[in-house]
């Protein structure tokens, strides 16, 4: 198994990304829309002791939605809900929707959202993302390459001592079919162990972080680089182009928690609000069901290159990641936190 072409999200087929942020001060934040133009079949699991969410509760497979149009991960905390409306405005205008009425633009836009918490991490409290941002997020989105580290919601993240961000990978499976991940990555716990080495890295695909190596400094000084509550939030969505149903698809996004477990620690505190949507963007063919015995190979398969994938995408945030300086001190990258972790090649 290799990488897709991107080594993103958008090499699964029917996703696009866009993003916006902010990094002048006083802002330090972002918003970031996943959009799927012909809808794709949804789940999500929280985990999280302080989720921030909106629309999360249809997406359960005992309820009649059908698929959701975008995925909306923002900065803002729970005013970074706002950027949805105008999200749903955009698809409106568009007539992509769950088609309620006559006319072409008679339709409800599904978005679930997610958010971090990021309030004040470049000095103001109400320098937050203000609602156009959904929009301007989602007219951006291309199935092209991702921007990592500060881009986007990963604009004001942090994890552990370190400088967060977006991060994202890809994997072709050997039937040819794709599974991705996209991740902001803001957590309270930390994403590296006690040698300074990433958590994640030992599950990179062939050569994917060959470069890296054991640093000889010695780690930040655990805890809050910045004064405050410590309150985070890893927000996360994995895909794949394998037709699942509702329940197939909640189960994905349950078991790529696991992809979290195994990159960052400790994980699902109280302060983090730890959120994944799963998507299924197949629009052909009979869809996979977790009580179809003949299914259960491929799920598994399925299922455990999501959390891979997305374990993948953790550390790409992390490498891509650059220092920040806010009022109340500096946010330092991997990279310059760690600069001995790096081969040099000649």
């Amino acid at each position: 198994m290799q990488p897709g072409p991107h080594n993103a999200i958008t090499d699964v087929p029917g996703i696009h990304v866009g993003q916006v942020e902010r990094l002048d001060p006083p802002y330090l934040t972002g918003t970031t829309v996943v959009h799927v133009p012909h809808t794709a079949v949804a789940a999500v699991d929280v985990r999280g002791g302080a989720p921030g969410t909106r629309e999360t509760d249809l997406l359960s497979p005992v309820n009649s939605n059908g698929g959701v149009n975008a995925i909306v991960l923002t900065g803002g905390s729970a005013f970074g809900l706002d950027t949805a409306g105008p999200v749903m405005r955009w698809l409106e205008e568009r007539g992509q929707g769950v088609r309620v009425g006559r006319g072409e633009h008679d339709v409800v836009p599904i978005v679930p959202t997610a958010v971090i918490f990021d309030l004040a991490r470049g000095g103001d409290f109400k320098a937050r993302p203000e609602p156009s941002w959904g929009a301007d997020a989602i007219a951006a989105a291309s199935g092209g390459p991702v921007a990592l580290g500060n881009h986007g919601a990963g604009a004001g993240a942090r994890a552990g001592s370190l400088k967060g961000g977006a991060g994202s990978a890809s994997v072709r499976l050997d039937d040819g079919t794709t599974v991705g991940a996209l991740v902001i990555v803001n957590a309270a716990g930390s994403t590296i162990d006690a040698d300074g080495t990433l958590y994640g890295a030992r599950l990179g695909l062939g050569d994917e972080f060959a470069n890296l190596s054991t640093p000889t400094e010695p780690p930040p000084a655990a805890g809050n680089p910045i004064p405050g509550p410590s309150m985070n939030t890893v927000i996360a969505v994995v895909a794949t182009d394998v037709p699942l149903d509702k329940a197939a698809t909640k189960r994905m996004a349950m078991i790529a928690h696991d992809g979290l477990a195994r990159a960052i620690d400790p994980i699902h505190t109280l302060v983090d609000g730890d959120s994944i949507f799963a998507l299924s963007t197949a629009t052909e063919g009979p869809r996979l069901s977790v009580t179809d015995p003949a299914a259960l190979g491929q799920l598994e398969t399925v299922y455990a290159a999501g959390a891979r994938t997305l374990t993948r995408a953790i550390v790409h945030a992390m490498l891509n990641a650059e220092s920040v300086q806010t009022p109340d001190g500096g946010i330092p990258s991997y990279r310059d936190a760690f600069p001995s972790a790096f081969r040099t090649t000649t």
